[in-house]
C-alpha cells in the first residue's frame, strides 16, 4: 500500500486507508484558528472535514457530509434559554464537543461554534466512513456501509459517542477530534468544487424555526441522511 504523508501536528496526526482506494492518507488536526468564528459559517466549513474517534480497540474516521447550524438566539436550539448543566458545552469556545441524549435511545454529536459564554452549535448529521469500518459494523450490527453513519443517531452509535466525550476539545489530541485531509486528497477542484456541490435546506425533525435554511450537505453523496429529495 502506497503511503501519502502529511504532517502538521505530530501529536494529532493519523493515517487512514480510504475504502475502495489503495493509498493510505494522513489526517491532521484542525487548528481552532482555522474554524470560522460564526455558527452558520462553521456548519458550511465542516462539510468535507473529518471526525476521528480513538478507542482502545482501534481508530475510526469518517468524512462529514451533512451538518445543521443552531446559531445564537435560535428558538430551535438547546441553548436558547441559557446555559444549564445539560447544555453548558454549547457555551464553550468554538471547537468543543456537545453531546446529548435524545428520543430516549441515541446520542447526538455537536460542535460548539461561538465565543466563550455565547451559545451556538453545529449538529454533525452524517459521515462517510473512511477507517475502522469493521469496528463500525460491530457497533451498528450491520455490514451495510450506507447505514453505518447516515444520520446523527447512527453516527453516534457507530463511533461510540456518548456523554463521556461531552465538552472535550476537538482541536487537540484525545478520544475524539476534528481533522482535515491533505489538499491532494480533496475532491477534484478542491474547496471551490465542494462549495459548488454544497446543498442547503431547512433542518430536519424540528418544529421551531423550521423554515430556516440551516442544513448543509454534500449534494449527491450517498451518505447524506433523509430522503432522496433531501440528498439531491
Amino acid at each position: 500500500m502506497e503511503a501519502v504523508s502529511y504532517h502538521s501536528d505530530p501529536n494529532c496526526d493519523t493515517a487512514v486507508g480510504e475504502p475502495h482506494r489503495r493509498k493510505t492518507v494522513s489526517i491532521r488536526c484542525l487548528r481552532r484558528s482555522e474554524l470560522p468564528l460564526q455558527t452558520i459559517a462553521l456548519a458550511r466549513f465542516l462539510i468535507g472535514k473529518i471526525i476521528v474517534r480513538e478507542l482502545p480497540s482501534g481508530r475510526m474516521a469518517g468524512r462529514i457530509v451533512e451538518t445543521e447550524a443552531y446559531p445564537p438566539r435560535d428558538p430551535a436550539a438547546h441553548h436558547f434559554r441559557g446555559p444549564t448543566p445539560r447544555n453548558r458545552s454549547m457555551f464553550l469556545r468554538r471547537g468543543h464537543a456537545y453531546v446529548y441524549f435524545t428520543y430516549g435511545n441515541h446520542f447526538m454529536l455537536n460542535v460548539s461554534s461561538e465565543t466563550p459564554g455565547v451559545g451556538g452549535g453545529v449538529l454533525i448529521r452524517a459521515l462517510e466512513p473512511l477507517d475502522g469500518i469493521d469496528q463500525m459494523e460491530r457497533h451498528r450490527a450491520t455490514t451495510r456501509l450506507l447505514d453505518l453513519a447516515r444520520g446523527p443517531g447512527r453516527l453516534a452509535s457507530a463511533f461510540q459517542i456518548d456523554r463521556q466525550v461531552d465538552g472535550i476539545d476537538l482541536c487537540a489530541p484525545g478520544p475524539l477530534w476534528l481533522g482535515i485531509l491533505p489538499p491532494s486528497r480533496n475532491p477534484p477542484g478542491g474547496e471551490k468544487s465542494l462549495a459548488r456541490r454544497l446543498g442547503i435546506s431547512p433542518r430536519i425533525g424540528i418544529t421551531r424555526a423550521a423554515h430556516r435554511l440551516l442544513r448543509f450537505y454534500e449534494r449527491g453523496s450517498r451518505f447524506v441522511s433523509g430522503s432522496a429529495r433531501l440528498r439531491a
